[in-house]
């Protein structure tokens, strides 16, 4: 009786074994189970180093160029700025002052201030000096300076308008020809345009002004270079009272 117990025990033992295995032989993996992460975790780890030498060796080379790039910007980044410097060398200084008589020979025929207008008639200001001097006599630019403008403007012909800094300005007017552009950096002693007589102008002349923050300002004492043939009428200019 007790064999017969005990060998019912083993065969309900045995039974329940053989139906538990079958039971896991049929039902479906969960993705979240214990079992199946431990079997994906090697994988991923595999693939995760594979994929991981690969790009070693595929971008080791170009580590290397980085890191010599790297290199060289650190030593730009300590350099002196004299590169830099040049590189903008011609821009347009700060203050430029205009000091240089803007043609080489002229015969002053109209002073600054106020005159008996030779076109209009009637006493008007005259905003700038005529230098007289044939058709195609070079004008220079007295100082360093951005050409403002370059064109035809209103009773002054063709026209040019150099920006020296500082509010200050010089214009020339009724030239018969002009040698820069709006925008263009000139140097002092350039030639800038060619003595004419368009505009409202009753014989070839340069008509020149000195402004001062947009006013118009007696341009003699601007006059101090290369004036030295006109220079009693220059001193007789600039000694006359205005009224």
């Amino acid at each position: 009786m007790v064999a017969f117990t005990v060998f019912t025990k083993v065969r309900t033992v045995a039974g329940a074994l053989a139906a538990a295995v079958a039971l896991l032989g049929s039902a479906p993996a969960f993705a979240n189970s214990s079992a199946n992460a431990d079997i994906a975790a090697p994988l991923r780890a595999a693939q995760a180093a594979k994929a991981s030498a690969a790009a070693q060796g595929a971008l080791g080379s170009s580590d290397e160029q980085f890191r010599h790039l790297f290199s060289s910007w650190q030593s730009l980044d300590k350099a002196p700025a004299f590169a830099a410097a040049a590189a903008v060398s011609t821009v347009a200084p700060k203050v430029s002052i205009p000091s240089r008589v803007p043609l080489d020979g002229f015969r002053l025929t109209s002073e600054y201030g106020m005159r008996v207008h030779p076109v209009l008639g009637g006493r008007r200001a005259h905003k700038g000096i005529d230098l007289a001097s044939p058709v195609g006599t070079p004008v220079h630019a007295p100082a360093d300076g951005m050409v403002g403008r370059a064109e035809w403007f209103s009773s002054y012909g063709l026209y040019i308008q150099l920006e020296h800094g500082g509010d200050l300005e010089t214009r020339y007017g009724h030239l018969s020809r002009l040698n820069v552009a709006a925008g263009q950096f000139v140097h002092k002693g350039d030639v800038i345009g060619y003595v004419g007589t368009t505009g409202r102008s009753t014989g070839p002349h340069l008509h020149y002004e000195v402004r001062v923050a947009g006013q118009a300002v007696n341009p003699i004492p601007y006059m101090q270079e290369g004036a030295t043939a006109a220079a009693p009428q220059l001193a007789m200019a600039a000694a006359a009272p205005r009224d």
